[in-house]
């Protein structure tokens, strides 16, 4: 079965060295250059982009600092493993959005979702201040007051789901949940609830999140926030192409800035 790739566009990088990782990056990620392959060598690559040998240089070293290449002796610059690439780094994420996610991606980020935010939730339930709780309300004021395949119901999701992390107290969860904002955002994007019920069935979800952390019932908090990943889960499957879905979609998320 062929996977289903959804574009996310994001902004470009500024200097010549990004923009140059940013392209081999995406070819990289988009299977153009496989896994083991060898890269093209400097001759070639410099007159490719129009850029010096310096340039070129620092965007290799870029590359093979996010662990998406390697450079051997006599052998050149190779494409190393996808399980070596630092998948929180935000360009390496950006660049995955750019060259299309499909089911593997949703359901990877789904599994990290569940091995965090559970019991960021439940963190939650015992630390929250009054500021997390408004923050927390105010999230979900806007998810209901949006239209559910709008950006602006997106970004409620989105930032509920921050909120959680912040009210947290752990400084490494509130770090992955902004390095990933980005495929949060575009997850959600593509899993808007577009059906009555469905959307009722997110807004309930969510909102149990809420009572529970305003509650302090970590046990509630943890259960919700499962059910709610869950259920995106299965949104994202029912627009699988096994369900006749079309094979493709574009979507556009207003991206963060890109060094």
């Amino acid at each position: 079965m062929t996977s289903r790739l959804v574009v996310i566009p994001t902004r470009r990088a500024h200097s010549n060295h990004a923009e140059v990782a940013r392209s081999i990056g995406i070819d990289i990620i988009a299977g153009r250059y496989a896994e083991g392959a060898r890269l093209p060598g400097d001759a070639e690559l410099t007159a490719m982009f129009g850029v010096s040998r310096p340039v070129l240089r620092e965007s290799v070293k870029t590359l093979v600092a996010k662990g998406l290449l390697t450079t051997k002796a006599r052998v050149g610059t190779v494409v190393r493993e996808r399980g070596a690439w630092n998948m929180f780094d935000a360009d390496v994420l950006a660049w995955h959005l750019d060259a299309g996610i499909d089911r593997r991606f949703l359901n990877d980020l789904a599994e990290i979702r569940l091995a965090v935010e559970p019991r960021a939730a439940a963190l939650a339930a015992s630390r929250r201040s009054e500021a997390d709780i408004a923050e927390l309300n105010r999230s979900m004021e806007r998810m209901r007051r949006e239209a559910s395949d709008s950006v602006g119901f997106a970004d409620g999701d989105l930032a509920l789901h921050l909120a959680v992390a912040n009210a947290s107290g752990n400084l490494f969860m509130r770090s992955i949940g902004n390095v990933i904002e980005a495929a949060l955002r575009a997850s959600f994007l593509l899993s808007a609830p577009v059906e009555t019920q469905d959307r009722e069935t997110v807004l309930l979800w969510h909102q149990r999140i809420v009572d529970a952390i305003a509650s302090g019932d970590a046990e509630a908090a943890t259960a919700a926030m499962t059910e709610v990943i869950h259920n995106g889960l299965r949104r994202h499957e029912d627009v699988s192409p096994s369900s006749g879905a079309a094979p493709a979609v574009s979507a556009v998320v207003e991206p963060g800035e890109q060094s």
